[in-house]
């Protein structure tokens, strides 16, 4: 009878164990992150990876989730796709992550979704990217199910740029672009919105990732006179393109997409050279403590009192995976349980950006504003 009592009792402990999936005890759940943490652009991932680290912290000392306490395991890419997708691989399959959160970049996303984490059924929450090549319809793209996006589209962005500058008669309108998915899905963008007010644009010029080579583009753009230009380029490229520009006599009107990293962008620029310098966001105002959501934001900035675009997003895309964490209720968590459980968030209101998925949309958010800089390089809404 005792044996009897024993062997039952332990199949029943392993049914309930095998209840839930990697990642996952009786007292943890263990998240996965892939970004850039050196280099160039490794302010972006070390903001982001030290707001949610502090958000997580805040949640583990209240309970953590249904008794579960947030690990976060952060792995550094320096924006490179195979970088990425190593470390997709070794978050999934040596680190045993339960999911993913907050990724960086659009063709390493873009790739680590449709080898890795898509085939492994992994969803990931949050990516630093509005290409379309994320965003394919879950029809065409089963990979498409594990992607659960807190930004907006490119093609959303660049169609506010495009028609603030069409309102404001601007017609000759160049483009500065980061020659991979990022930047070609901003010039895609760029174009179809130019074509529904029967324009094209007057000159294109490109600079590769991690390069600050300006010297072919700025000479392609200058020719053309163009009264505004559009830039698809991350901070470093940015700066470099706008100071040569203005070395040439050329003063046009400079637009930029959110992932330049705005505060890195001002630096780099000094306040004189940045000003009149507008900016299209995709999360809300992180200086603005008359939103809810931001307010909580600032009590985890990575450096308390000093606020960014970036570590505003890493929060929103922490607090949705927690949203959907919760939602699994005291099920023991499975990938399949939490993607069903994003999947119920409709028009989830954060204190002043709502999150919408259903079954078959991803998209998450279509919030769009443009900044600008002023003077001392303070940006303006």
């Amino acid at each position: 009878m005792t044996l009897r009592i024993f062997v039952t009792a332990t199949l029943s402990m392993l049914a309930t164990l095998s209840l839930a999936d990697p990642g996952v005890t009786d007292s943890t759940i263990t998240l996965g992150m892939s970004a850039p943490l050196s280099g160039p652009n490794g302010a972006y991932g070390l903001d982001m990876r030290k707001t949610i680290e502090a958000y997580f912290e805040s949640i583990n000392k209240s309970g953590g989730v249904h008794g579960r306490q947030l690990e976060l395991v952060a792995l550094d890419d320096g924006y490179e796709t195979e970088r990425t997708v190593a470390n997709t691989k070794t978050l999934i399959q040596d680190k045993n992550v339960f999911a993913l959160l907050s990724f960086y970049g659009s063709s390493p996303t873009t790739e680590a979704m449709n080898k890795v984490f898509g085939p492994a059924k992994v969803p990931l929450v949050g990516t630093i990217s509005g290409a379309g090549t994320l965003r394919e319809p879950l029809s065409a793209n089963v990979n498409s199910r594990y992607m659960f996006h807190v930004r907006t589209s490119y093609a959303d962005e660049t169609a506010v740029i495009v028609n603030y500058l069409a309102g404001l008669g601007i017609s000759r309108i160049a483009v500065f672009y980061q020659n991979d998915g990022f930047g070609k899905s901003g010039l895609d963008g760029i174009t179809a919105a130019l074509s529904q007010h029967k324009l094209a644009p007057v000159a294109v010029g490109t600079v590769e990732r991690n390069a600050i080579d300006v010297a072919k583009p700025v000479e392609i753009i200058a020719k053309s006179n163009a009264q505004a230009v559009i830039m698809v380029t991350l901070y470093k490229p940015t700066a470099a393109f706008m100071k040569a520009m203005k070395q040439v006599g050329q003063n046009p009107l400079f637009m930029a997409l959110s992932p330049v990293g705005t505060e890195q962008l001002i630096q780099e620029l000094g306040t004189t050279s940045s000003r009149g310098l507008g900016i299209s966001q995709v999360v809300p105002y992180p200086w603005s403590a008359s939103i809810p959501v931001v307010r909580e934001y600032q009590k985890f900035s990575a450096k308390p009192g000093i606020y960014s675009y970036y570590g505003m997003e890493g929060y929103l895309m922490a607090r949705t995976m927690v949203e959907g964490l919760k939602r699994i209720s005291s099920k023991e968590p499975t990938r399949e349980r939490l993607v069903n459980a994003l999947e119920s968030l409709h028009n989830l209101d954060l204190g002043g950006f709502k999150v919408n998925y259903s079954p078959t949309a991803r998209q998450g958010s279509s919030f769009v504003e443009l900044t600008v800089l002023g003077p001392n390089g303070k940006l303006l809404k």
